[in-house]
């Protein structure tokens, strides 16, 4: 088989595919990250990522190149979560770029694609680091460049272009110390890799079922199927599903004879025979005929008629519903709140923690964190929610702070300044180090001053057995990480905290601030809270209620 060319009609199924083989592997990603901490999260940070991008590119009726990339880029910037997934959108972006404007992508045009969706990224991290998911993206695009000359054969090319990219992969615990002692490859080179085996199966002709599970950022499952999306692409309107309990057995012949009548009156045909059983499914304009074939083989069983184009129309309604809900809330929130020179946006997770946020005048929480990264649409969303003009993001996670820096790229109306914090400790240090009577600038300097003054700890559980920063870690070890790795391993939560603070404490410390996770209850942290007492004689200890998820405690110290 050889093919030349892709139009907007493989392209679009080349997508879907890699959509789907990601989110097939996430899990397998997210086990791959260094830390073995129970939130794990760059598989389903940049399968969620590309899920955005692929509703959108689902729902193109006639796909060319030119919506196609516009779906892609637009849904996967908006989408973008974590580092590897905007890391992953800016690829799309620079990609889709270059080929927005033809009708066809031959080897050529492929190559100067991957080597512009390379240069974009490469430009959106501040201190791009050799070993991640960038160096494997480069590594594919220099194969790219190399041998796009040598054939016309896409099959042959992007072949020749995976296997080398799986090449670069493996050598990535080279280029990372902590990959090698971790014995993990980086986690975004194999999602990126995911996608790219996914595309280049239906690039082959694979038969691929695009139906996935999601997860929203409130937890909701809902399924998304990504065929057709308007009535008149759906050529066959009843989805029918049927088992036929066999009178005779069904030889092969019989078997391929009533496929192929299947085939002359609908699609997405599957015949399995079992014996004295046959499952089959079709998509067809007249269940009937289905039916009464089917019936000449025997009695029926556990029938199912869908009406696939009303079950559209009904997604169609809800959807709009929603999106109007949606700017409703948003509408209503700027008329009713008068215009104001400063708004706030925090993200944080756990009801004690998000209470002091509101305490410090944040406006909007955004729910999230550790677990949960919210993308770049999220916080576009809160910021729509606070009439100011100048509104200040505090992503409080070192993994958000990409997704909201693309935020800040995409707002026009409004003045948005992110504050890198990368810990709650840190973002509120930050939100305390705000003055009223201080200009933006003067503001974010302050700001960002006050987070270098607080040192951070988190204490939670290791999920599997590893190796980090010459740590031995067990399986259920309590851990006590701190802002330049893992500070402190132990078999008991109340000690590993404190061996952590010793860790991060200096002779300048004086105060430290815990915050008690959902995990601990009151009477435990007083416990933790005495024990600190007595081996910290010379510090301000204070306790709090952070409610948050994972980690048991995490630990200010100033």
């Amino acid at each position: 088989m050889e093919i030349k060319t892709i139009d907007g009609a493989m392209l679009q199924k080349m997508f879907l595919a890699g959509a789907k083989n990601l989110d097939a592997k996430k899990e397998w990603i997210n086990e791959l990250n260094v830390f073995p901490v129970p939130d794990g999260d760059t598989g389903t940070n940049m399968t969620m990522t590309i899920m955005s991008a692929a509703k959108e590119v689902g729902a193109i009726e006639h796909p060319d190149l030119e919506k196609l990339c516009k779906a892609i880029s637009s849904g996967s910037l908006r989408g973008a979560r974590g580092n590897s997934g905007v890391i992953l959108s800016q690829l799309f972006r620079g990609f889709t770029k270059e080929i927005k404007h033809e009708h066809k992508i031959d080897s050529k045009l492929l190559a100067k694609a991957c080597v512009r969706g390379v240069e974009t990224a490469y430009k959106a991290v501040m201190k791009p680091k050799e070993g991640t998911i960038l160096t494997v993206a480069k590594g594919i695009a220099d194969k790219a460049v190399e041998i796009c000359d040598e054939t016309e054969d896409l099959v042959v090319f992007i072949d020749e272009v995976i296997k080398y990219g799986d090449e670069v992969l493996n050598k990535t615990p080279d280029m990372l110390p902590v990959l090698k002692q971790a014995g993990v490859v980086d986690s975004g080179g194999q999602g990126l890799m995911q996608v790219l085996k996914g595309a280049y199966d239906a690039l082959l002709g694979k038969e691929i079922d695009f139906t996935i599970e999601s997860t929203g950022a409130d937890g909701t499952k809902t399924e998304l199927k990504f065929e057709a999306s308007k009535e008149a692409d759906i050529k066959f309107g009843y989805c029918t599903e049927f088992i036929i309990l066999l009178e005779n057995e069904m030889p092969i012949e019989e078997e391929r004879a009533f496929k192929s009548y299947l085939e002359s009156i609908g699609d997405s045909i599957v015949v399995v025979a079992d014996e004295d059983v046959v499952k089959v499914h079709v998509h067809t304009n007249d269940p009937g005929l289905a039916i009464q074939k089917a019936l000449t083989y025997g009695q029926l069983s556990r029938m199912k008629i869908d009406n696939m184009r009303e079950e559209h129309q009904e997604r169609l309604i809800k959807d709009a519903e929603k999106v109007a809900a949606e700017a409703e809330i948003v509408e209503k929130t700027a008329v009713d709140e008068p215009r104001k020179p400063y708004g706030f946006v925090a993200v944080s997770v756990g009801e004690g923690l998000s209470e002091i946020f509101k305490s410090l005048r944040v406006d909007y929480i955004i729910e999230g964190g550790q677990t949960m990264n919210p993308s770049t649409e999220d916080v576009l969303n809160a910021i729509d929610k606070i009439n100011a003009d100048t509104i200040f993001v505090l992503p409080n996670n070192k993994n958000i702070i990409m997704a909201a820096q693309q935020a800040e790229s995409l707002v026009e109306d409004k003045e948005i300044v992110v504050i890198p914090s990368k810990t709650i400790p840190q973002g509120i240090a930050a939100l305390i180090s705000f003055a009223d009577d201080c200009s933006t600038e003067e503001n974010k300097s302050n700001m960002i001053d006050g987070m270098s003054y607080v040192k951070s700890g988190q204490v939670t559980y290791a999920v599997r057995d590893t190796v980090i920063d010459d740590k031995e870690i067990k399986e259920g070890n309590i851990m006590g990480i701190g802002d330049s790795g893992i500070a402190a391993v132990g078999e008991k939560i109340d000690e590993t905290t404190i061996e952590m603070i010793k860790e991060i404490a200096d002779e300048d410390s004086e105060i430290v601030s815990v915050y008690y996770g959902a995990d601990v209850t009151e009477e435990d942290a007083n416990v933790l809270l005495e024990k600190m007492q007595s081996e910290f004689p010379d510090y301000e200890i204070e306790m709090y209620a952070g409610g948050q998820p994972v980690y048991y405690y995490l630990v200010s110290v100033e």
